[in-house]
């Protein structure tokens, strides 16, 4: 009996695979879904009534759509309930499968999305310590691990320089870690005359994935098309891999996906499986509707109705008209040709005006010269988010701002505060980044009650993350930025304590291969080479150097530049190499950690901070050195006393005291901002 029958009742199959002869019994549901009792083989036409195991924010929606994400910061697992017997009996090798599922990606920005989805196989369901950044799947302590045992399809659409990520558009084969074994930017080959067509993960469209094993080959095969089309003959991505070293006996099959503050919803429309054959074909015109994204339409009813008012409802009328007058002033924008180029998402005054609760005083998060941070809750996706309201008097100005919209609106790194969007109106500047829930790193340096003691651990852990996200801007990204304020209250810490360098607001962009460097004085004491002093020019090394006295700083929990009773100041540079060279290295870490660190770490950090602080930009590394060293892919630096005299950087830092165009701060209180030229932010 076929199943196209669509019986109600059970029919038995007899099934020969090899010398092996297996009695099963396909079940039929409702909606047009049919599993079988072995679990060899099941196909879904949408996931109403049927058996997962969800977890996370995972849900299946009443008219049967898999939703994995929503429209809330959040992670998601869908498992087949029981797991499955991938290898073989009678020679305990993984035996061939076949998966084929429907799938779309929809984000609330037609350009961004967050962090991806994967199709896997692993050996359990308990994924409660997996991190968003990888796909729900793994975190930093044991991607890579081959007691993993797990496969996966990724769909990604972040590219994160950790995994190697080729592009923020790709579909890669992973076997126990998020870097993958291969990748290809998503799209598919035309049968008919061979070439690529590209497509687009975060289209909201519909689209279908084909994956095989052939256990005989060790061939890992996957396909991708629109939804509807036939599965093309040319696979995307074709590799050889033995997964019999892999999988474990008992597997589970399942889809994870993860999204970060960019509401993007992560959804399966279709299933099916098959071991030892092709998975069954899924029929699209069974498959439960993609939900509406984007704004409602608006309604015309009010524009038709008042025109033709009588004339009795003439006082009700202009009452009426003043209110949507006040209300249009109260929320008006202002927007220049320039924007239209720089492509950040653009938010509604009103909406970031309601989100911050009209930017109430509880709602602040900090005050400075550029002007205020409100924290917000974003009135449709109920997305959290940081609003910094550039005041009308700021000096900042529409220069400093329209260079923050342009170096970080297409930012995309993990080490880094993404700029969500921005919005303007007559006399404000506001962005939107991510909210940044642990705030930023200094209050934990100097927090006198010892609450928000960071461990050596976690300390290092972020220099390694701003390490990561400098060498991206230095390097990585199409363009060279400079960012030219690195210091700890310009790191922020997410939920996971990743640090995530933010404030672009004095960065410059260049071109690779240009000469990257800029003619006015900005930054913020202690942090700002001799060379920037001396010339105004800022350059990489420049950002390097500030970098330098970051490593310093974290470790030691010492500001840059102190003043004692007596009203000398002292560099934490030359504190830390007078040590160095007295043999007492170990005296300059935080007495707070109790000896409770890494000794060689420390000392790696501590002689890095010193070779990126040198007063010569000759004898600086690069930010990619730097990498190399904290990787481990290089010996640890070594120092000598020809190489970084402390009575020439002693010299050096006391010519940045003497500079006659800087303006200098109150000592007794935290060092501030400032720029030579424009007098501070």
């Amino acid at each position: 009996m076929s199943l196209s029958s669509r019986v109600e009742h059970s029919a038995n199959i007899k099934l020969t695979l090899g010398n092996v002869c297996r009695v099963f019994k396909w079940k039929h549901s409702a909606n047009n879904n049919w599993t079988l009792a072995a679990a060899s083989q099941f196909i879904y036409h949408g996931f109403a009534g049927v058996n997962l195991t969800l977890d996370g924010n995972a849900m299946v929606t009443p008219d049967g759509l898999l939703e994995l994400t929503n429209d809330t910061v959040n992670l998601g697992h869908a498992f087949y309930p029981t797991p499955l017997s991938f290898r073989q009996q009678l020679n305990n090798t993984v035996q061939s499968f076949s998966v084929s599922f429907v799938f779309a990606i929809l984000s609330v920005h037609a350009d961004i999305s967050a962090d991806g989805m994967a199709f896997f196989l692993s050996p359990t369901k308990n994924l409660s310590n997996t991190w968003a950044q990888y796909i729900g799947l793994l975190n930093s302590g044991n991607d890579g691990n081959v007691s993993n045992h797990m496969f996966a399809v990724e769909l990604d659409t972040t590219q994160n320089d950790e995994f190697k990520d080729i592009d923020n558009n790709h579909v890669g084969i992973n076997i126990n870690s998020l870097t993958s074994l291969e990748a290809y930017h998503t799209g598919y080959y035309d049968d008919k005359s061979g070439s690529f067509t590209n497509l687009t993960l975060i289209s909201g469209k519909a689209m279908q994935v084909w994956a095989d094993y052939d256990g005989d080959t060790s061939q890992i095969s996957v396909s991708l098309a629109p939804m509807g089309a036939a599965k093309p003959v040319r696979p995307l991505l074709a590799t050889p891999y033995n997964l019999s070293s892999i999988l474990s006996n008992q597997t589970f099959i399942g889809f994870s996906a993860t999204t970060g503050a960019i509401s993007t919803r992560h959804c399966v429309l279709g299933w099916s499986f098959a071991m030892n054959s092709p998975a069954p074909a899924i029929d699209i015109s069974k498959l439960p509707k993609l939900p509406r994204i984007g704004p409602k339409p608006h309604s015309k009813v009010l524009e038709i109705t008042l025109p033709i008012a009588s004339a009795s409802f003439v006082f009700t009328v202009g009452l009426v008209i003043i209110l949507l007058v006040y209300r249009r002033l109260r929320y008006t924008e202002v927007k220049e040709d320039w924007e239209v180029d720089y492509g950040p998402h653009r938010f509604t005054f009103k909406d970031l005006f309601n989100a911050t609760s009209g930017f109430k005083k509880k709602n602040l998060l900090g005050v400075g010269g550029f002007g205020k941070v409100y924290k917000g809750v974003l009135p449709k996706s109920k997305v959290e988010v940081a609003v910094k309201r550039v005041s009308h008097e700021s000096r900042q100005g529409m220069k400093e701002f329209i260079a923050e919209v342009v170096s970080i609106g297409k930012l995309r790194h993990r080490n880094i505060v993404p700029l969500l969007g921005y919005s303007r109106r007559k006399g404000e500047l506001l962005l939107v980044y991510d909210y940044m829930s642990n705030g930023s790193l200094d209050k934990y340096l100097y927090q006198e009650d010892g609450k928000l003691l960071l461990t050596w651990a976690q300390r290092f852990h972020i220099i390694k993350g701003v390490a990561s996200g400098l060498f991206y801007l230095h390097e990585k990204w199409e363009k060279v930025v400079i960012h030219r304020d690195i210091k700890p209250s310009n790191v922020l810490l997410d939920s996971e304590m990743n640090g995530r360098l933010g404030d672009f607001g004095l960065s410059r962009l260049y071109d690779h291969g240009t000469d990257p460097q800029t003619t006015h004085v900005v930054g913020t004491m202690g942090y700002l080479s001799p060379e920037l002093v001396r010339s105004g020019k800022a350059s990489l090394l420049t950002d390097v150097f500030a970098f330098g006295v970051f490593l310093l700083e974290v470790t030691c929990a010492q500001r840059p530049v102190t003043q004692n009773s007596k009203g000398d100041r002292h560099t934490l540079i030359h504190w830390v190499l007078e040590h160095w060279h007295n043999g007492l290295l170990n005296e300059t870490v935080d007495p707070r950690l109790q000896d409770d660190y890494d000794i060689d770490e420390v000392c790696l950090i501590l002689k890095l901070g010193l070779l990126c602080s040198h007063p010569f930009t000759s004898a600086r590394p690069t930010i990619r050195q730097v990498m190399q060293h904290l990787e481990g892919d290089t010996p640890h630096p070594e120092l000598t006393v020809a190489y970084s005299s402390f009575s020439m950087q002693a010299l050096m830092q006391n010519k940045v005291f003497e500079s006659p165009n800087i303006s200098y701060p109150d000592w007794n209180t935290s060092i501030g901002t400032f720029s030579g030229l424009s007098g501070g932010r």
